[in-house]
């Protein structure tokens, strides 16, 4: 354990905000209400937290799972049912962003970024496809399970990786010149370099994660303002210096699936974890977006 490091998570414990789901995914914050989205995958519904009440932002999203807000506003969402990435806009509309690749229909999408030039990364797992969330068991169309980049005036997405087993949750180095991918079956986080032009190279494994996985896997990921990978683990919320050393814990009540740095300043993280919604204050915040 490196003590030399500043410790991030400011308070001792979680609190629970909102509880009484299937299972909570997808965290986002949303500057522009100050409020939390998420995913409840197996209910197919997203919801909106504003402080003080939970209400459904849209309901039969084909069991969406990871969310992002793009540079232009629209709701990034990663549906498992469809095995596509569509955009909600402001006033509704959805447009599909990536449903195939080579031809043949994606396994089921899972987490997803965006770059600062626009482009998009997202990972897909065939876990949309076999896991009782979905209610339907579905043959895979794709021989494996990739990491792909989705530019904006591209029909199919690019094939950026092919060789994860489970790849899961994704997140860009502060200076976008790395991006991290966790692999939750094989337990591990892998780091590539991007390119200028968004293409990876490199990928070596930069962390392994070790304990009672009942008590969570590496899946949802972030990195904060300093440049540590937060990433949900065995007992809750693991957090790894840029060296890979593992500076401490979380201890959350339930089982992580995925969190979100939020508030103003991104001092709060929020955690959506089993069949509630947690949040504590931390002392390193994520990365404010440029506005």
């Amino acid at each position: 354990m490196n003590t030399t490091v500043t410790t991030s998570f400011a308070g001792p414990l979680v609190e629970r905000v909102a509880t009484g789901f299937a299972f909570t995914e997808g965290p986002v914050w949303d500057n522009r209400t100050s409020s939390l989205i998420f995913s409840d995958i197996p209910n197919s519904r997203i919801h909106r937290w504003d402080g003080r009440e939970v209400t459904t932002y849209r309901s039969a999203t084909n069991k969406a799972n990871g969310l992002a807000i793009d540079l232009s506003g629209r709701l990034l969402v990663c549906e498992h049912a469809t095995s596509r990435v569509t955009a909600t806009a402001p006033d509704g509309s959805i447009v599909t962003i990536a449903s195939t690749y080579a031809g043949r229909p994606l396994n089921s999408p899972n987490d997803i970024v965006q770059r600062a030039d626009g482009t998009i990364y997202f990972t897909d797992p065939p876990y949309g496809r076999n896991n009782s969330f979905v209610g339907v068991k579905r043959p895979q169309d794709l021989a494996f399970q990739g990491v792909y980049l989705v530019r904006e005036a591209a029909d199919e997405p690019e094939l950026l990786s092919d060789d994860f087993v489970a790849p899961n949750g994704l997140c860009f180095s502060p200076d976008e010149s790395r991006l991290y991918v966790n692999d939750s079956e094989q337990r591990h986080i892998r780091r590539f370099d991007v390119a200028a032009n968004g293409t990876l190279t490199g990928g070596g494994v930069f962390f392994s994660q070790t304990g009672d996985f009942e008590r969570g896997v590496p899946d949802g990921m972030k990195v904060d303002s300093l440049g540590n990978v937060l990433c949900s683990g065995p007992g809750g919320i693991w957090r790894i210096s840029e060296e890979g050393e593992l500076i401490e814990v979380l201890d959350v009540p339930e089982v992580v699936a995925n969190f979100c740095f939020g508030g103003a300043q991104r001092d709060w993280l929020y955690i959506t974890a089993s069949t509630s919604v947690y949040r504590v204050p931390v002392a390193v915040p994520g990365i404010i977006p440029a506005s």
